[in-house]
């Protein structure tokens, strides 16, 4: 609670930021439900709040559901570790290495932006139609913005911090993790927070391309079954699992000794 003049008030009202926030979900959450019931849309197209959250109640509810959000959270885990640490190894060496980075970081620059669904029937063909082909897809989505975040950071180290390692003859393991990672926290995270969005997004539409498990085949099964109040549910859960992901990589990063000053 905030208190002001002798009066107390909500912490959420003394801060216009939260407050925003707040009034912007509020307002989307009516126009939502305006639609829904003004008739303007096909019908169940954009169902009632009630319909969705009474769908997302007894999808909660659902034990077999845990087992698709298990396999779908495991793909994207393997993906974001095999991706973040070949995208990690080589943004240090093209940042570590003007040749290297002048030869090669520019095919990063036009493959990243690359639609990475256009390689999934290659996938399927090197992994196979099991959980293989959906990592592939999150590793080959994430590997490029925590390498390019990566390559970019070793350019702002401070080269003092370099030379200072040198001078006490640190192995190469010693510079990375001693000097390196510490030194360029902030561009790593933001990597990886940009590498989890795209391996979310990467493994749920090869789930949703050729799969029989996982989140990403729940929605589009719902979609073909036309059960559109269940499938905004899984969508919600998509959202709010990718938002504490997010957030809890930024604490991460925040929580490391260099973050301190």
């Amino acid at each position: 609670m905030a208190q002001t003049g002798g009066l107390t008030r909500p912490a959420f009202a003394a801060n216009p930021v939260m407050l925003l926030r707040v009034a912007l979900i509020a307002a989307a959450l009516a126009i939502w439900q305006a639609v829904s019931v003004s008739g303007l849309l096909f019908r169940d197209v954009v169902p009632s709040l009630g319909a969705i959250a009474g769908a997302l109640v007894r999808l909660l509810l659902d034990s077999g559901f845990y087992g698709h959000l298990a396999a779908t959270g495991l793909e994207i885990a393997s993906a974001l570790v095999i991706g973040g640490l070949a995208g990690l190894a080589v943004g240090l060496a093209l940042g570590a290495n003007r040749l290297l980075g002048k030869a090669f970081e520019p095919y990063l620059y036009y493959l990243g932006p690359t639609p990475k669904i256009i390689f999934f029937p290659v996938m399927i063909m090197w992994f196979g139609v099991g959980p293989g082909s959906k990592v592939a897809m999150g590793v080959i989505s994430c590997f490029f913005p925590i390498a390019l975040s990566t390559a970019a950071g070793m350019r702002q180290i401070d080269r003092v911090l370099i030379r200072v390692g040198r001078s006490f003859r640190a192995r190469t393991w010693q510079m990375v993790s001693k000097i390196y990672l510490p030194a360029m926290r902030v561009p790593v995270v933001n990597g990886v927070r940009l590498g989890l969005g795209v391996a979310v997004i990467g493994t749920l539409l090869a789930e949703t391309k050729l799969s029989n498990r996982g989140v990403g085949f729940l929605v589009i099964n719902s979609y073909s079954t036309f059960d559109m109040p269940r499938m905004y549910a899984l969508l919600i859960v998509v959202f709010v699992i990718a938002i504490g992901a997010n957030a809890l990589v930024s604490r991460l990063g925040a929580g490391t000794p260099h973050a301190k000053s």
